[in-house]
């Protein structure tokens, strides 16, 4: 199974971008499934319902999301209407919405695909994640319920990060790290099997503060004092994102590399979809 993740877009740019490229990633490449991390697609701050059904529309199965899930407040309205649309599994129950879901792929392939959110120097700080992973896990077993299984681990520390990866080796095909919008050079499959990259980078403008104007958050580094609000930038932008192929037989991977298409970044395609 050819599987792609795109990392979180950010405002217009980001989004559009990702629209755009997708439909023809999807048929160059013969994707089977695609998920992408939307939580900054709305200015920069969280997703409306438009831009999730524009995501799906542009041939994603699954749109994840993180710590900014609920900045724009329609979602608490739609994110129970949509079971493509997943927050953070580790919200406390009764949170609107899911954190996991079976979904079916192109070729016919049962993906669980889960969004969970780590809790060093992430507000909200959210219930355990590794315990919230092992119940998923536990009720959808890789190979049983799952001919594979996908984790975007939202988290801020790479240490929290690598260690999720290590929990789940061997029983999941892919974690990978969503959050700080800046892509990871540590792509690979661990010893178990798990397909694994601590931060997939963003869909965004790579001229910019993680995909915000750059000015805003430079002053306040330098004066400590806002002088305005936080603006998404507008320039060209970098899809970035991560590709793997998962065995059709044992539901692990067999081969992982970053894809980034867009100026600033050197663009590069996993040489095993060429």
């Amino acid at each position: 199974m050819r599987l792609l993740f795109l990392g979180d877009m950010v405002g217009k740019t980001g989004r559009t971008a990702v629209w755009d490229r997708l439909p023809g990633l999807i048929s160059d490449l013969r994707l089977d499934f695609v998920v992408v991390n939307g939580e900054n697609a709305a200015g920069g701050f969280g997703i409306t319902e438009d831009i999730f059904l524009e995501t799906i529309n542009a041939g994603a199965d699954v749109v994840t999301t993180g710590n900014h899930v609920w900045d724009q407040k329609e979602a608490v309205a739609f994110a129970g209407r949509h079971d493509q649309f997943l927050r953070p599994a580790n919200y406390p129950q009764g949170t609107p919405g899911r954190g996991s879901g079976l979904f079916y792929a192109r070729n016919g392939a049962r993906v669980l695909v889960a969004n969970v959110m780590g809790r060093v120097f992430m507000h909200p700080e959210l219930d355990d994640p590794f315990k919230s992973a092992e119940v998923i896990l536990d009720a959808c077993p890789l190979k049983e319920q799952a001919d594979a299984i996908i984790f975007d681990f939202h988290a801020e520390a790479t240490s929290e990060k690598q260690c999720f990866g290590h929990f789940v080796d061997g029983r999941a095909s892919f974690v990978v790290g969503t959050h700080t919008h800046v892509p990871t050079a540590d792509a690979q499959i661990l010893n178990g099997g798990t397909a694994y990259m601590s931060d997939a980078g963003m869909c965004g403008d790579y001229d910019s503060s993680l995909g915000m104007d750059k000015e805003e958050p430079l002053n306040r580094f330098i004066s400590k004092m806002p002088k305005g609000r936080m603006e998404a930038a507008s320039g060209p932008a970098t899809i970035c994102g991560v590709g793997v192929e998962i065995s059709d037989v044992t539901g692990l991977a067999e081969k992982i590399a970053p894809l980034r298409l867009g100026p600033r970044l050197a663009e590069t395609v996993p040489e095993f979809w060429r």
